[in-house]
């Protein structure tokens, strides 16, 4: 459905090229002189690259629609990961490629992005809770890495943890970035 660059809102899918944009931030621009402009900062559906990108104001472009469904993974079958929709139960698979594994976990609800019923990319929760599978343990007096140490969580991920953290325990993970966000009993 084509509209102009005046209905571009933070959120909406944009069909640039035969790719697929969402935008992330947008401003309405009216100089004193020349013609108004949509400044925009888009993210590319499928790689994740995020650019910057100015448009004439009035602009004829392609919006697309994407249907955002919340699903539970439930687990690996070849080269797809199968999530279930928990109010219909119905499977639906996921090719490997277009999901981030460091930190799902069987059961974990993610928000699963589709276009024409194909799926574009999955969304981790922003943490997860995940237990130790292996660590040195921490030698009180050594500060030469500012008190962290590398650690091993269950999905095979490797994360920096404080010296006191022992294998067996269960921290909590920022998926975004790997981060250690504390202690969970």
């Amino acid at each position: 459905m084509a509209q102009t660059t005046n209905d571009i809102k933070n959120g909406s899918v944009l069909n640039l090229d035969g790719q697929l944009w969402t935008v992330l931030k947008f401003q309405h621009v009216k100089p004193g002189k020349g013609p108004a402009f949509v400044r925009t900062t888009i993210k590319n559906v499928l790689s994740g690259k995020i650019v910057d990108k100015t448009f004439n104001a009035g602009m004829k472009i392609d919006f697309e629609t994407v249907d955002n469904r919340n699903l539970q993974y439930s687990y690996e079958d070849g080269d797809n990961l199968v999530f279930m929709d928990m109010e219909t139960y119905d499977q639906v698979y996921v090719p490997k490629t277009i999901v981030d594994t460091k930190f799902l976990l069987e059961g974990t609800d993610c928000i699963v992005s589709f276009h024409d019923d194909t799926p574009l990319s999955v969304e981790l929760p922003a943490s997860v809770v995940l237990t130790i599978t292996h660590t040195e343990p921490g030698l009180q007096g050594n500060r030469s890495n500012a008190g962290t140490k590398p650690a091993t969580v269950e999905t095979g991920a490797e994360i920096q943890v404080p010296l006191f953290i022992n294998e067996g325990e269960k921290v909590k993970v920022n998926t975004t970035d790997g981060s250690y966000l504390g202690r969970e009993n």
